[in-house]
């Protein structure tokens, strides 16, 4: 079999410290490819790629869209943009985005999967929810290697429990362990063993009465190899606890509208009752107090309500 000289790492919540310490102990003669992805503010400018080639023998770089893939380097996902992993080059897309995120992990974790398949290892590193699990077991069904950090050393460890429950991992390790697995992965030809899917590639999906929370369009569900996703019209996915996490902010955010809107609605009604003559001024006022009532409701509904449990 190939060497796995793909080398596909993601992280998020803790994981600058994280890819800092992995790349470190990669040697500067590495004959891999590393493409890094870590969840990143859309409007921030990121300065991973100098971090990450003051912590390592490797250069690291922000990639341009088309640029040919050359061994030895670390690409690094920018802000607000997917990074797919083609044959021999790299694309960068401004797709919907997949558990709510772009640049999302499971983006270049399946499309380096597609792309080179045993060729590929996939590192899953610290991190809160669980992208990076589809694209993991993406990598292992089409005989790549899967790789998680353990989770007891991980700052944020939902992440890599997610890959643990879902995919058969190969190694879990501690960060000091994974570069010099990728780089004896990168180096030594090894056998490879690919998920059975009977054959069948295409996930069912069954259109639900759900709405996409960055979109609002209806959500289909599909289930392959255990995993579920859901997905809109115009491509953003999300995973049951994604979708979860999304879909809890989404009513946080539309009770703080109805919020806003009853308390200014109740100053309004209130201040009109004054300006608008003696014979709607009583029940100008009326209206004013019912708003505030129905504003008290709705912020004690916002005070009880509780993060949905996702771990």
């Amino acid at each position: 079999m190939p060497k796995r000289d793909i080398l596909a790492i993601g992280a998020s919540a803790g994981g600058v410290e994280a890819l800092q310490t992995l790349v470190s102990s990669l040697p500067p003669d590495l004959p891999a490819a590393v493409f890094v992805v870590l969840h990143l503010f859309p409007t921030s400018e990121s300065f991973l790629p100098r971090i990450l080639s003051r912590s390592g023998p490797l250069p690291a770089v922000h990639p341009q869209d088309g640029e040919r893939i050359e061994m030895g380097k670390i690409y690094v996902a920018p802000p607000d943009h997917h990074l797919l992993v083609e044959r021999d080059h790299i694309h960068l897309g401004k797709g919907p985005k997949e558990q709510h995120q772009r640049p999302c992990i499971n983006v270049t974790f399946r499309s380096a999967a597609q792309a080179y398949e045993e060729r590929v290892a996939g590192a899953v590193l610290t991190g809160q929810l669980d992208d990076g699990t589809a694209g993991l077991w993406e990598i292992k069904r089409r005989g790549g290697v899967a790789i998680v950090q353990h989770p007891e050393e991980a700052a944020f460890p939902s992440m890599p429990l997610s890959a643990l429950r879902d995919v058969v991992v190969d190694h879990t390790l501690p960060l000091a362990r994974i570069g010099p697995l990728l780089t004896r992965l990168g180096t030594t030809d090894g056998p490879s063993k690919k998920y059975s899917d009977g054959g069948n590639n295409e996930m069912h999906r069954t259109v639900t009465d759900l709405t996409c929370p960055d979109c609002r369009g209806s959500l289909s569900e599909a289930e392959d190899g255990g995993l579920t996703e859901f997905r809109c019209r115009v491509g953003h996915v999300f995973s049951p606890r994604s979708l979860l996490a999304e879909q809890s902010a989404s009513q946080e955010r539309l009770l703080y509208s109805a919020l806003v809107a009853l308390e200014e609605g109740a100053v309004l009604l209130d201040r009109l009752a004054y300006k608008l003559g003696p014979e709607s001024r009583e029940k100008l006022k009326e209206q004013a107090q019912e708003h505030s009532e129905q504003a008290s409701v709705v912020r004690r509904v916002l005070n009880s309500r509780k993060s949905p449990a996702l771990d």
